[in-house]
């Protein structure tokens, strides 16, 4: 008898809060819904590579502290020229711009005095490994995400989640009180 009046007393409470206006408080809470479908959603990415391998090459390796033969003879060769072509008192000038055009020619030619000096095949051929390397391309497909679609109180939703949830998904369900309706006394 005491539990039947208490929850009259609840009830009556309730009804005279709804008629003058003040709003039923109630909790969120979560429930499960069950998932119909999860698609992956791929995004197409590039995370570049670097490849690296060993190469042997072949040098000439060059003589230190080269030869001057090459520039002394064409000093004599270009001196010779420029005293032929020379007259008078330009021909001093003549001679000395014919030594140092055929010095500088003549180093060029031969730097190691190999050909004129007797020492041809002066320099060696030497082997080296070397590394090389080089980015490729390395394109992936990624996934982003999942388009999930689930059944919760006979309504399918679509929602985007970071992962896949499996059979079932956690639903929060919240309560939106309705706004209040006027109520007409011309009835």
């Amino acid at each position: 008898m005491i539990k039947i009046k208490d929850n009259l007393v609840t009830l009556a409470a309730a009804s005279v809060m709804a008629m003058i206006g003040v709003p039923a408080v109630a909790a969120d809470f979560t429930d499960m819904a069950t998932v119909i479908a999860s698609t992956p959603i791929y995004e197409r990415v590039n995370q570049p590579k670097r490849e690296c391998w060993n190469e042997t090459v072949t040098y000439q390796e060059q003589r230190s502290g080269g030869s001057p033969v090459g520039a002394i003879i064409g000093g004599i060769a270009g001196g010779v020229l420029g005293n032929q072509i020379g007259r008078g008192s330009g021909n001093a000038v003549a001679t000395g711009v014919g030594a140092v055009a055929g010095a500088v020619v003549g180093d060029k030619i031969d730097p190691n005095g190999g050909v004129l000096g007797g020492n041809a095949n002066a320099s060696n051929p030497r082997e080296q490994v070397v590394q090389r390397c080089r980015n490729v391309d390395n394109w992936q497909e990624v996934v982003r995400g999942y388009n999930v679609t689930y059944r919760y109180n006979n309504r399918d939703v679509t929602v985007r989640l970071p992962y896949d949830p499996g059979p079932n998904v956690r639903v929060s369900v919240s309560i939106i009180p309705e706004p209040r309706r006027p109520v007409s006394y011309n009835n």
